[in-house]
């Protein structure tokens, strides 16, 4: 029983290192997993909760679970992270946020608008539903594959390190209350500044998104 626990631990690892699902994806059903692994649901259960407690993966409550990091490295800059402060990873963010959206709009594929629009579309529907758990994993989603598009592996790699804090400034800027209110414009424009493949536009949407949120404001 130990060996085979041991062996799905060490196929799931291998299966996320190998990048068969990018940093930010979230994993197959537990029995879809079990069925391209070879192994039985409970192994995989067990392969998961393991791999969360290393920081690999992370569970979303009624989401499901999403690859947090490939390796140690990849860990150890996700707890870097967490440590700094809120203003540094601003700014790092910011600049990588710029760069992404520059370089999508001179790299994106059809595949690539279709993702941005499709992340836009789910947090319209979340943010009018007023679900808050949707509409930032939506958002979150949205910003990754303005990275990806990019086609730059590096950059979409420390992007995705970004996530959790992403994702918990979505909830303080109450991003939420800004889309029910009518004020949220800048992702259409950078998602249509992309396709358009108008850089300087991108870049422009890319800043303003960012300068106009609430806890920018605030400040």
């Amino acid at each position: 029983m130990v060996e085979q626990q041991a062996r799905a631990d060490g196929q799931l690892q291998a299966e996320i290192e190998s990048g068969r699902w990018e940093v930010g994806r979230r994993l197959p059903s537990e029995g879809e997993l079990a069925e391209r692994l070879g192994l039985s649901r409970v192994s995989v259960r067990a392969a998961v909760h393991g791999l969360a407690r290393m920081g690999l993966l992370t569970t979303r409550q009624g989401d499901g679970t999403y690859v947090a990091a490939r390796d140690a490295t990849d860990v150890a800059l996700r707890r870097r992270l967490d440590d700094a402060h809120d203003g540094d990873v601003l700014e790092v963010r910011r600049s990588l946020d710029i760069l992404a959206a520059g370089l999508a709009a001179t790299r994106r594929t059809p595949h690539d608008i279709t993702a941005l629009d499709d992340a836009l579309t789910r947090r319209a529907a979340a943010g009018t539903a007023g679900d808050e758990a949707a509409f930032v994993a939506a958002d979150v989603d949205f910003h990754l594959h303005v990275a990806r598009a990019s086609h730059n592996e590096l950059l979409v790699e420390l992007y995705s390190t970004f996530t959790r804090a992403l994702a918990d400034s979505i909830r303080d800027d109450r991003c939420l209350n800004v889309f029910t209110q009518g004020r949220d414009t800048w992702h259409n424009t950078l998602a249509a500044a992309i396709a358009e493949g108008d850089a300087d536009k991108a870049t422009t949407a890319s800043l303003a998104l960012l300068e106009n949120g609430p806890a920018t404001r605030d400040r």
